[in-house]
């Protein structure tokens, strides 16, 4: 498994006839490969600008993001994208959908069809390969667009509020469904989300980014993940441990919204 650093990032996006926005400054980590890493933090800290630039998608204009010692410098196979809304190909039907990756890279058909049922299998589709999209819940969109990421087998998974868009009842499904391919597969993932509580129930590790300029405020390791594997969601978000933890990084958002409204009224 490869380790995830970031040394030094910072972003600075140049508006026209505007100021330039300062969007991350100083970011430091180092993620241990196989972790399930959660960003948190109040609106427009740098939470997706920093996932975006793991992804490859943007270049920082300061310092450096490596996986397993190699410079990220692009997008790369090594890294799999998960959006909030799928992203996915309405043309094509599930299948089709979740075999794309393996047949870009020249995968024999033969070879791909077991990829695809086992994955179909694993995200809980088993039987839906010839449905098309549209057909699709927004729950089963995403368990697609989750295969179709595992596809390519990738060292790193990224997820730009996978779940943001899914009733409460779909979302805490989809958050076990995320902490069983996690444990199942051994991939590094990195989560952005709005929620503290989900937040703190798929993340064994959390970094809560301060506001713009954004930067890691605070980084918690947590147990709730591990333990989450082997008890009911309800019992496990209505302990003790829990909703101390929450009610500490709940109070820790809300200092920082409160600077950015006391900022923005100056």
């Amino acid at each position: 498994m490869k380790d995830l650093s970031a040394k030094n990032v910072g972003m600075i996006y140049d508006v026209p006839k505007g100021e330039p926005v300062h969007a991350l400054e100083d970011v430091n980590f180092d993620l241990r490969g196989g972790r399930l890493l959660t960003l948190l933090g109040p609106s427009g800290c740098g939470k997706t600008t920093l996932l975006n630039i793991l992804a490859g998608f943007l270049a920082p204009t300061s310092g450096e993001v490596t996986l397993g010692g190699e410079r990220i410098e692009g997008p790369g196979q090594d890294r799999g994208m998960v959006f909030q809304q799928g992203a996915l190909f309405e043309w094509l039907n599930v299948e089709h959908n979740v075999a794309f990756g393996p047949k870009m890279n020249g995968v024999n058909k033969e070879a791909i069809k077991p990829i695809v049922d086992d994955l179909l299998n694993t995200v809980g589709l088993s039987g839906f390969g010839d449905k098309h999209i549209y057909e699709l819940s927004g729950g089963m969109q995403q368990r697609v667009a989750l295969a179709r990421c595992l596809a390519n087998d990738p060292d790193v998974i990224l997820m730009d509020e996978p779940l943001g868009a899914l009733d409460a009842l779909t979302r805490e499904k989809m958050q076990g469904l995320i902490l069983k391919l996690w444990r199942e597969t051994g991939k590094t993932v990195v989560l952005v989300t709005h929620s503290v509580e989900e937040a703190l129930y798929l993340g064994d590790r959390l970094f809560v980014m301060a506001p713009r300029p954004g930067r890691i405020d605070r980084s918690y390791d947590l147990p709730f993940a591990e333990a989450a594997l082997g008890m009911e969601p309800r019992e496990l978000k209505a302990s003790a441990e829990f909703i101390e933890k929450r009610e500490e990084v709940l109070s820790l958002i809300w200092e920082m919204e409160e600077q950015i409204m006391g900022h923005e009224g100056a």
